[in-house]
């Protein structure tokens, strides 16, 4: 099942029926151990609309699907980030700290967003004025329970400024935690199953109304299993309303800077779009 945040409402897609509910407090809905089960309970009493009519009300726009749940991210998960970081670190000395990451049990997990830093589908996500180097990271986004239980997925866009993290690793909080500096959406995709290791995550970004670049990975190249990395950040925290962790990127552009205007486009197979447009701050 799909459930997206309105405006002013609740829409339910699931198989093949849609459900149009009231406003809900997403920080009590994210924090029920079996939401599946849950939000079937609460939507039988939502007013059931066709296709065409769910369509007619997701144009009108959508928010992010969360409600006060803090957003982690992992890095260095792929081997394509690997390589890359290693790339952009190495005058700064900085490049075996990328391969070492990758090859240790333990992984790079990091603080990514507040939901004051997150923008909606369809709005703005920023790059910094102070950059020179800026893509978006297509991410599988796991939406994990107060128990540390993966109890849906949705698209994320972990941006990132790879000229502040390649002049210091030490520089990663500014290069990735700032004012709009994430994107979830378009919706949770709530299944009591796992995602299927053959999903493809698509990456296109367009400049003017032209694709200016194109990319795609399949789940099978990340290194490390979900849980196991939902597991290392209930190590030793707690998210009484549940959290959001990005699984980190397997597509980064090269010879290739982010600039105003530009629009992204992040597709995951089961899950759906998550669009938005570039500002700079």
């Amino acid at each position: 099942m799909k459930i997206y945040k309105l405006p002013a409402g609740t829409l339910l897609q699931h198989e093949n029926q849609a459900f149009l509910g009231p406003e809900i407090d997403w920080d009590a809905l994210l924090a029920h151990e079996n939401l599946k089960d849950h939000i079937r309970a609460e939507s039988n009493s939502w007013k059931a609309i066709s296709a065409e009519e769910a369509e007619v009300v997701l144009a009108k726009g959508i928010l992010s699907p969360m409600g006060n749940q803090e957003i982690w991210a992992a890095g260095v998960t792929y081997y394509r980030s690997r390589t890359a970081r290693m790339e952009e670190s190495q005058d700064a000395g900085g490049a075996d700290f990328y391969d070492k990451v990758y090859n240790a049990d333990r992984p790079e997990l990091f603080f990514k967003a507040t939901a004051s830093r997150v923008s909606a589908p369809g709005s703005a996500v920023n790059i910094r004025k102070d950059s020179t180097w800026d893509v978006p990271e297509p991410e599988l986004t796991l939406v994990i329970s107060p128990s540390g239980k993966i109890q849906g997925y949705t698209c994320g866009n972990d941006m990132s400024s790879r000229s502040i993290e390649g002049e210091n690793p030490l520089y990663l909080p500014q290069a990735k935690v700032y004012a709009g500096c994430a994107a979830i959406g378009p919706c949770l995709f709530i299944t009591d199953k796992a995602i299927e290791e053959t999903a493809t995550i698509r990456l296109e970004i367009f400049r003017d109304s032209v694709l200016a670049f194109a990319g795609e990975t399949a789940l099978t190249q990340l290194k490390r299993k979900p849980q196991e990395l939902a597991g290392w950040l209930f190590r030793a925290d707690t998210f009484p309303i549940g959290c959001f962790l990005m699984t980190g990127t397997g597509i980064v552009p090269d010879d290739f800077t982010l600039e105003a205007g530009d629009r992204v486009r992040i597709g995951i197979d089961e899950i759906g779009v998550l669009e938005n447009f570039i500002e700079k701050i």
